[in-house]
């Protein structure tokens, strides 16, 4: 399988793609923009939305076409197709963070309509990132504490599962999912990755229940069958691979976004996004339940 390079426009740290409304959304996520394509045929990333913090992922809003919930600087924001926006939760931080910079790395929505974000030190302090859940009318609630750089997390079709990436211990674990109230339980280590790898970053689960991981430093994307074996590796023209996603078609175009940062010199196809057609299926993406505020 050959990925294909998706468009000319390349990132600085590409991140959280998701295919909303026959269309893929993602995010350049220190420069805060977010970005969009049909997701067809190759071509330029339109621009939605630039903030003036870091944007880490968005969800979209249940009922309301063109509304965002995002994780955004150090909390989550609302945003709205006429470019507003408001505050819906600030994320503290963790309790190692100390003095460091703390801001929002990868969130998505479950299929209950809940929002998890997680939170991370600029510096990568280990330990003080957390993983965060919001439900509409309710504070944030820590769930996944201990954290270096939370990514993911991402959850089965029933949203029972949830499969989160505590990325520079190459690390990804598995947890149960109680569906009426979100509570996790039976956390067990899912995938270890060892030196020369590459580490994990963003994941998708497709409709076999299988995990995509897109392997930072690996040069590739992997995807793992439910007992943690490897089902096959689709290799990156890029260093920095950050995120997949499954849309497109019967959702069953491979996206997957990458980075240049910290690459001195970066290469051509550093930050680029691409895309393959596979032989697997997608699960839609999930809506957030959110309140929205009186514009």
């Amino acid at each position: 399988m050959e990925l294909t390079p998706w468009s000319d426009d390349r990132l600085e740290l590409g991140e959280g793609a998701r295919w909303v409304d026959d269309r893929l959304v993602l995010v350049d996520l220190l420069a805060g923009r977010l970005l969009e394509t049909t997701g067809d045929a190759p071509g330029p990333l339109r621009e939605v939305f630039r903030l003036d913090v870091p944007l880490g992922a968005v969800a979209p809003v249940n009922g309301s076409p063109g509304h965002w919930l995002a994780a955004a600087g150090t909390g989550v924001e609302l945003l709205d197709p006429a470019g507003r926006r408001a505050p819906v939760a600030d994320l503290p931080a963790g309790s190692g963070a100390g003095r460091s910079a703390v801001r929002v790395n990868d969130a998505v929505a479950d299929p209950h309509g809940r929002f998890w974000a997680g939170t991370m030190t600029y510096a990568g302090v280990p330990g003080a990132g957390t993983l965060f859940r919001l439900s509409p009318g309710a504070a944030p609630v820590a769930v996944v504490t201990g954290l270096t750089i939370p990514n993911g997390p991402a959850f089965d079709a029933a949203g029972t599962t949830m499969y989160l990436a505590d990325t520079p211990r190459g690390e990804v674990d598995r947890f149960a999912v109680d569906p009426g109230t979100g509570e996790l339980s039976g956390r067990e280590p899912f995938l270890r990755l060892g030196p020369g790898e590459g580490v994990p970053d963003g994941m998708t689960v497709d409709a076999a229940g299988h995990l995509w991981v897109a392997l930072w430093g690996g040069s590739a994307v992997r995807r793992y069958r439910p007992d943690g074996t490897l089902d096959r590796e689709v290799r990156v023209p890029a260093g920095q691979p950050t995120s997949v996603c499954l849309g497109g078609s019967g959702l069953r175009r491979l996206f997957v976004t990458s980075a240049s940062y910290g690459l001195e010199p970066a290469g051509p196809f550093d930050g680029a996004l691409f895309a393959a057609d596979v032989d697997v299926e997608g699960i839609c993406t999930a809506g957030a339940a959110t309140r929205r505020p009186a514009w």
